[in-house]
């Protein structure tokens, strides 16, 4: 492969970064316009955010345009793909990355909430990366679909089932995208970010503590920045032989499994 087809993608350089109104989705969105992509931002409540991202797009050079996409409707918030690939002339990129949680039991927990968070966490993904990978096909010039995940699709936690069983879900319906979508030139891959700095986790963007968590190798959390990079990463030409494959980006926490069970002196893990 040459030099000039690893730094410049044939197809469309065009990104679309859903719920990129703050955290990983804002980073991820910036990042990809300082790699010569023209973004387009979904929010869902923060309009103000996601036109703050648009405004560091533009200060990149890079068109940026901005669409409310609320996904607990997935069917009619996908349609904003179609919208925003009209707007900026194409797709050739989509990162999922608009996600949502919750904090009750299962015993506890009512089907509604369980829905809820599906239709966020998979229905969505799967509707938007089929608009996307349906224009793709049929420009014939490939694409990259990134999923952002979580370090929960592989490994449970309390209090999260329905998110952990969408983002497990996704996982898999990654890798049968990624199967199905190859004969077209595009690749579909999974980012699992662990603990990172952003509102999802009450922290408000701000700079992870050093040694804060001692209990992970890399002892803070991640910064957005950090996960944005191994976004772009796979969404660049230099990653076109990966496909169905996920990058945890954690600081090593899943690495602590085990160990980290086997540590435990008390039963105080069970409230979550």
């Amino acid at each position: 492969m040459s030099d000039a087809a690893v730094s410049r993608p044939g197809y469309d350089r065009v990104a679309i970064v859903t719920g990129a109104d703050s955290g990983i989705g804002k980073a991820t969105a910036v990042e990809l316009a300082e790699r010569g992509f023209d973004v387009g931002i979904t929010f869902h409540a923060d309009q103000a955010g996601a036109e703050d991202t648009a405004r560091l797009v533009g200060g990149r050079g890079r068109r940026a345009a901005v669409r409310r996409h609320d996904l607990t409707d997935p069917e009619k918030a996908a349609a904003v793909i179609d919208e925003l690939a009209e707007e900026l002339g194409g797709v050739g990129v989509l990162v999922n990355n608009a996600g949502t949680g919750s904090g009750e039991p299962l015993l506890e927990m009512d089907f509604q909430r369980w829905r809820s968070v599906l239709a966020v966490d998979l229905d969505g993904p799967f509707l938007c990366a089929q608009r996307a990978a349906r224009r793709m096909a049929a420009a014939g010039r490939g694409g990259r679909i990134v999923n952002v995940t979580s370090v929960h699709e592989e490994f449970p936690r309390i209090g999260a089932g329905p998110y952990c069983a969408a983002k497990g879900g996704l996982r898999m319906l990654s890798r049968v995208l990624a199967l199905e979508l190859a004969e077209h030139g595009i690749t579909v891959n999974t980012i699992a970010p662990g603990e990172i700095a952003t509102p999802m986790t009450g922290q408000e963007d701000r700079p992870p503590e050093p040694g804060s968590r001692p209990g992970y190798p890399i002892a803070r959390p991640g910064d957005a920045r950090e996960v944005a990079a191994a976004v772009a990463f796979l969404a660049g030409p230099s990653a076109s032989y990966i496909t169905g494959a996920t990058l945890f980006v954690d600081g090593g926490l899943t690495l602590m499994g085990p160990q980290a069970g086997g540590a435990l002196t008390g039963g105080d893990w069970r409230q979550g």
